[in-house]
C-alpha cells in the first residue's frame, strides 16, 4: 500500500466560524449549572471544530435573570468581595441585594468566572446578553431555545 494516512490537526480560522444565537430562560435554573453550560457554548466547546485559541462560540441571550435559583443557603450567605485598594475600601455585595437591584450581574459574574481571564475571555464575554425580564431585543436573530440542566 502506497497510500499513507494523514493525521493533521484541524485548526479553525476566525472567518470560517458560523455563529448561532441561543436563548436561555433562567427561571428556576440553578445558577452554577446554568453558567457552566453557557460558558461552554460561549467558548465553542460544543462544536467539533473547537480550537482553544480561536473564538468558535455562539451568542447567548439569557432572559428572566431575576428568577434564577441558588442552591442551599447561598441566597443568604453568598457575597461578592471587592476592594478599592485604599485603606478601609472593602465592599461586600450580597447576592440577595444584587438579585433585587441588578439581577443580570449575578449571572454575568458566574459566567465570567468560568471563562478564560484573558483577551479571548473578554471577547467571549461580549457575546453574552443578559436581561432581567422575559423580553429581549434580539428577536431578529431568531435565537434557538437552549435547554440547560
Amino acid at each position: 500500500m502506497s497510500k499513507t494516512l494523514s493525521f493533521k490537526t484541524y485548526s479553525a480560522k476566525p472567518g470560517d466560524v458560523e455563529r448561532k444565537w441561543y436563548v436561555v430562560d433562567a427561571e428556576g435554573q440553578i445558577l452554577g449549572r446554568m453558567a457552566a453550560e453557557i460558558a461552554k457554548v460561549l467558548r465553542g466547546k460544543h462544536k467539533p471544530e473547537f480550537t482553544p485559541h480561536i473564538d468558535t462560540g455562539d451568542f447567548i441571550v439569557v432572559t428572566n435573570a431575576e428568577k434564577v435559583a441558588l442552591s442551599g443557603k447561598k441566597l443568604d450567605a453568598k457575597a461578592y468581595f471587592s476592594h478599592s485598594q485604599y485603606p478601609g475600601g472593602v465592599k461586600f455585595n450580597h447576592v440577595k441585594d444584587l438579585l433585587r437591584k441588578k439581577p443580570e450581574k449575578v449571572i454575568e459574574h458566574a459566567v465570567w468566572g468560568m471563562l478564560p481571564h484573558n483577551n479571548l475571555g473578554r471577547q467571549l464575554f461580549k457575546k453574552l446578553k443578559v436581561y432581567p425580564g422575559a423580553t429581549h431585543p434580539h428577536e431578529s436573530q431568531s435565537p434557538i431555545e437552549m435547554k440547560v440542566n
